[in-house]
């Protein structure tokens, strides 16, 4: 393995759960592997999750880890081609990555849709960029358009706490103060696609009308835009929120009635609730619900060490 930006780079869902699994149950068991090699992750955007589980995953694998959060600690960095430098942008990326990926054996970019020009998000400029300028091995940490790294980690949750042999999963949207990026929920609906496939699991999308995501994730999706129904009878409900695709970046909604709370999750089969994280309390979900036991967002988060580190693991072990 060289990239992992989606689905596609990781094979077969289920050998890479057993393999999580194994690094989880003895997570320091290849930590030669990463000895005098340097991880470096750079980050455009704000990161919990992402920056600690990946700076974990990486001690278990006895690598090195340099973080650098690019416009803070760093210059400006332009990407377009042919622009006379004048303004706010003090480097290019074509010098940026190349000096980066001197100091690296393998680098991590997080850098999040901006909302404001469709075909450049979609586009993955930053994330492509750092493919195009370097050649070592490169991990999305969140793209503009996905987040592979939590999809595996909610992949393994799910493993490990389905109680039926097909879960029904239902990802539904929720409302949210601010407009959020496509990244997750595409990611997550990638990723079930593949895993309804492979891993006999049965995937809903509910949300309200205009929040169609983009065809690529969304073809061949069964989708539900009455949320009650789609929850009958699930083992799992991800709650998330995301902007609209069509109008692109903008709020179409903030109906508090698809809130996840104890009359939704009585309609489910005893499900347990998931979510990213960071959540927004009692406007994505109620108190009561994400402080009960149903709630494994703690598990999803712990997760995220796992599969993070079963990809610097492949990564390591290709070089």
């Amino acid at each position: 393995m060289k990239y992992f930006t989606s689905v596609n780079d990781i094979g077969n869902l289920q050998q890479a759960f057993i393999e999580a699994k194994s690094l989880k149950n003895n997570p320091f068991a290849f930590e030669h592997l990463g000895k005098k090699k340097m991880l470096g992750l750079v980050f455009f955007n704000p990161s919990l999750r992402t920056r600690m589980s990946t700076q974990k995953a990486a001690f278990h694998l006895g690598l090195d880890c340099m973080i650098l959060n690019a416009f803070n600690d760093s210059w400006t960095i332009e990407t377009k081609d042919g622009i006379i430098m004048d303004g706010k942008a003090g480097e290019h990326i074509k010098e940026a990555v190349p000096v980066i990926a001197e100091y690296c054996d393998i680098i991590g970019i997080r850098a999040f849709a901006n909302l404001q020009d469709r075909d450049e998000d979609y586009n993955e400029i930053l994330l492509n960029s750092f493919k195009k300028y370097c050649d070592i091995p490169i991990i999305s940490l969140e793209s503009s358009i996905r987040h592979p790294l939590q999809s595996f980690a909610d992949i393994i949750t799910i493993e490990e706490q389905k109680v039926v042999n097909k879960p029904k999963i239902v990802l539904t949207w929720a409302p949210h103060p601010k407009a959020l990026p496509q990244a997750v929920p595409n990611s997550f609906t990638e990723w079930m696609k593949k895993a309804s496939v492979e891993l006999d699991y049965e995937f809903i999308i509910t949300h309200p009308k205009g929040y169609d995501l983009a065809d690529e994730f969304y073809s061949n999706c069964t989708i539900i835009h009455n949320q009650d129904e789609a929850l009958e009878g699930a083992d799992f409900v991800y709650a998330k929120n995301w902007s609209s695709y069509t109008e692109y970046g903008q709020i179409l909604s903030k109906d508090t009635a698809w809130k996840i709370n104890t009359h939704k999750m009585a309609l489910t089969n005893n499900a347990k609730f998931m979510h990213c994280l960071p959540v927004r309390r009692n406007m994505i979900v109620t108190d009561d619900v994400l402080d009960s036991s149903q709630s494994i967002v703690i598990q999803q988060a712990k997760n995220r060490i796992y599969s993070a580190q079963t990809v610097l693991k492949r990564i390591l072990e290709s070089m």
